[in-house]
């Protein structure tokens, strides 16, 4: 048992090495989860592996003593279909990687979420060594794009801030699946104050394929999958996809469940640490209804005086839309952002970009700080 220990131990602390950290936690909690993933057989592999693409020959070549390439094959197989590793095709050839807790492991236990499992990874992920880890990224790995009705059609808009244009810039599949937030909330025995839906969010392309791989969720045509973003904008979801020019994701999220959302929302800024190439303002012609208040699912929007406009907290809003598009007055506006971000081409290149501009623990320390001197404001 302790010579186990030691391999999750070092399993870890390899974990954090990668482009999203997996931080020690305090009490045991980090350990009690890859427990939970891996097997001590499979976590011993896992070591060999990094969040860039390996074939089985690589990694047969950097792990001469961990078996025979039959052995190795069936715990590389093993992992990929309970959701602990990413396995795609690069060049013709079939490969493995590492993939963060969140968005990877995490999400790839939807299929199969326990109870026990769903308590560790809440113990964990709430844990401020976990969170701080998160928030460092850099760039964010997911980004918010405005629900369509909020944007004038005479706008252009580039295709992967335009949900139809994500959809259409890829040949597919698509693949509708249940939110894992959601469905950890309900273990909880908490219900969405947005949607009854089970299935809002949706995989594409290569990770559509991985799903399928894993026999997760459940293969849909491309007007089917515009059709459930659209009926989460009538349900006041923000759209949230992978931050990549072509969409391996698109999450539709809330603010009672979605933990991205819920981090946002515990921010004094989350702009700076979130990617987004819009943002709303209010004109005079506001009412005072209030909807736009209700809709916004990050503490954006404020009545701040009795007879005041409602007012938009600029280091809040992620513009989403939601409260452009509800606004019986149109006194909502969306806005593109003077200096527009083009998210990295692909899942691979933004990884690369965040592993590049990872902090150190001690520049982790020093962003928290300001964080918590913010917070005191």
């Amino acid at each position: 048992m302790k010579s186990d220990n030691q391999i999750y131990r070092r399993l870890q602390h390899h974990l954090n090495q990668q482009p999203v950290g997996f931080p020690r936690g305090r009490s045991g909690e980090d350990i009690q989860l890859l427990k939970r993933i891996f097997t001590p057989d499979e976590a011993r592999l896992a070591l060999y592996l990094t969040h860039k693409h390996a074939t089985l020959s690589e990694i047969q070549n950097r792990a001469p003593s961990a078996g025979d390439r039959e052995r190795m094959q069936a715990l590389l197989d093993a992992m990929f279909q309970k959701g602990a590793i990413a396995s795609k095709a690069h060049n013709g050839e079939q490969g493995w990687y590492l993939m963060p807790l969140v968005v990877g492991m995490f999400e790839g236990q939807v299929g199969k979420l326990t109870r026990r499992f769903a308590i560790d990874a809440a113990r964990y992920m709430r844990s401020l060594s976990y969170g701080r880890s998160l928030i460092a990224t850099n760039p964010s790995q997911m980004r918010t794009i405005p629900v369509n009705t909020s944007i004038p059609v005479e706008r252009l808009v580039a295709s992967y801030d335009d949900m139809r244009g994500l959809l259409d810039a890829d040949d597919g599949p698509f693949v509708a699946l249940p939110c894992i937030c959601r469905k950890l909330k309900a273990m909880q025995q908490k219900t969405c104050k947005q949607t009854t839906r089970t299935e809002s969010c949706l995989a594409v392309g290569e990770t559509a394929t991985m799903c399928l791989k894993r026999g997760v969720g459940r293969s849909v045509t491309r007007e089917e999958a515009l059709s459930m973003l659209t009926q989460g904008e009538k349900e006041g979801l923000v759209l949230q996809p992978s931050n990549t020019q072509r969409a391996e994701f698109v999450c539709s999220c809330c603010g009672c469940c979605c933990g991205m959302l819920g981090l946002q929302k515990a921010l004094p800024r989350p702009v700076d640490f979130w990617t987004s190439n819009f943002y709303a303002t209010v004109d005079d012609t506001c009412i005072r209804c209030g909807k736009c208040i209700a809709r916004c699912q990050v503490d954006a929007v404020t009545l701040p005086e009795p007879d005041g406009l409602a007012q938009i907290n600029r280091n809040r809003c992620i513009g989403c839309g939601l409260c452009v598009s509800t606004c019986p007055t149109q006194s909502m506006h969306l806005h593109q952002k003077p200096k527009a971000t083009t998210p990295p081409e692909t899942e691979a290149v933004l990884y690369d970009t965040i592993k590049a501009n990872k902090k150190s623990a001690l520049g982790e320390l020093a962003m928290l700080l300001k964080l918590i001197l913010r917070i005191r404001q």
